[in-house]
């Protein structure tokens, strides 16, 4: 008889959700405006978390105004003054580590395991490592006298919403830019919680700005007149729209966009390392993942071998409440979400692809799906063309490396691939034939701040993190 998991459910105490959020401009908590607000909803049992202001236009504009006012001071500021702020907002984040990771999982729907050991860690590692550059440009290899663009106007997805903050704002600041940014819609508590960081680090008012809101909100900052920088991350057609609004504008811009990643695993990989890969590539943060491994290429002559291996391992994954520690798999981050996870696999299944997922209960409130795995998938399906961003994966085949190459590149996308193999040589001539902006070798999903993230083709442009994230918000 198998042991079963006791619940381990994480506090939802030490966290203190206002009824009512404004936005947060120049060092203040304002309303909107024209008064609007929306709600934020927990996607693991729908109920309203909190109420939050609706930026528009005439809000953008201030934020924009109070950035550029606060650019004069912070951008004169010697680096090494700028990166005790950084410093200091990076240990602020270490102390209330415990409090943004239930913050983050009661507002996005992942497991507190993944916010508590990857999220928050993450997070205060990018202002340490870019606190760490601020009084070092000069040698980062722009020039000797690298200088900052000015307002930076930055547009965050909901998938992780306080790590893609801190890819922005961390090098943003570093280089002695202002920030005016808009979170997702459906996650925006966390970025209001960074707002009281930035106030208790004692940050100058006006350096960060935060504004609340949806996509007109997010089209209003990118076309802002004064805004000198955009920086993008979220689906690949709306970075396409922000591409054609600046265009013919001396704006800079990166965008990191969507992904079809894959994973591909040679007969000589060790079978159960790769299925823990396989499953981390696909299945953390519910497949919400623009880098996420979500198309399986196996080598013909051990795929069934792999394929008894991965169904036994999903057969374990423990799916419920994303406040248990034991929880693998959470909520769906919203309806929208889950209906079109629910298409694309509807589709895969009319198509001809066999569907399995393992048995499993799912709560009855709030938005969730079952681990999936298709099968007997071609390269015209639906499914292995198109991102689902949810927890499926589909399973195609190959004989030689040089079919695995081309059926890896055989996309619009070029974000991430992995590689299972024992032959360091193998890896090396796969790698560097697969067009994908990260290529893991034997292990998928690990970052680092100290590395360069970003894609080719629809994946986007430009990079983040690193010595290479400085570039962007850099005049070089």
């Amino acid at each position: 008889m198998a042991f079963e998991y006791a619940p381990a459910p994480e506090s939802r105490s030490v966290v203190d959700i206002a009824p009512s959020y404004g936005l947060f401009i120049d060092g203040e908590f304002a309303e909107a405006a024209d008064g609007k607000v929306f709600k934020s909803v927990s996607p693991s049992t729908e109920e309203v978390l909190s109420e939050v202001a609706q930026g528009g236009a005439a809000d953008v504009d201030r934020a924009v105004k109070a950035a550029r006012k606060a650019f004069e001071k912070w951008s004169a500021l010697p680096g090494a003054e700028r990166a005790k702020y950084l410093f200091r907002i990076a240990r602020i984040i270490q102390e209330r580590s415990r409090e943004m990771a239930v913050l983050e999982t009661l507002d996005n729907g992942k497991p507190i395991k993944e916010t508590r050991d990857f999220d928050l860690p993450m997070v205060a590692a990018h202002f340490f490592y870019y606190a760490g550059w601020a009084d070092k440009l000069e040698h980062a290899g722009y020039g000797t006298d690298p200088r900052p663009l000015g307002v930076a106007g930055q547009i965050i997805p909901w998938n992780f919403p306080l790590l893609m903050l801190a890819w922005k704002i961390a090098p943003a600041l570093a280089t002695g830019n202002t920030v005016v940014l808009k979170p997702a819609e459906t996650t925006p508590l966390s970025a209001l919680f960074f707002a009281d960081v930035c106030r208790q680090a004692g940050l100058p008012r006006g350096v960060v700005n935060i504004v609340t809101g949806d996509g007109s909100t997010g089209e209003a900052l990118v076309g802002h007149p004064d805004v000198n920088k955009v920086a993008f991350t979220g689906s690949t057609a709306v970075g396409k729209a922000i591409a054609r609004q600046i265009a013919g504008t001396d704006k800079k811009v990166t965008l990191e966009l969507g992904g079809k990643g894959a994973n591909l695993v040679f007969d000589d990989a060790p079978v159960d390392q790769a299925v823990e890969g396989i499953v981390t590539g696909i299945f953390f943060n519910q497949g919400q993942v623009c880098c996420a491994g979500s198309r399986l290429l196996v080598q013909e002559s051990i795929q069934e071998e792999l394929i008894d291996a991965l169904k036994r391992r999903l057969s374990t994954l423990r799916v419920g409440d994303p406040l248990d520690k034991n929880t693998d798999l959470g909520a769906i981050n919203s309806a929208e979400q889950l209906a079109r996870i629910k298409a694309l696999s509807d589709t895969g299944e009319a198509e001809g692809a066999e569907r399995w997922s393992p048995e499993c209960e799912l709560p009855s409130s709030g938005y969730w799906f079952a681990p999936t795995l298709f099968t007997n998938v071609t390269q015209a399906h639906t499914i292995a063309r198109d991102e689902i961003f949810g927890p499926v994966l589909s399973v195609l085949s190959f004989r030689t490396p040089d079919e695995a190459v081309a059926k890896a590149n055989n996309t619009q996308y070029g974000l991430s691939a992995g590689i299972w193999t024992e032959k360091g040589s193998r890896i090396l001539a796969v790698a560097n034939k697969l067009r994908a902006g990260v290529v893991w070798a034997n292990t998928f999903n690990k970052f680092d701040p100290t590395s360069p993230f970003g894609g080719y083709k629809e994946s986007g442009y430009g990079r983040e993190g690193g010595r290479h994230g400085l570039e962007a918000y850099l005049d070089v």
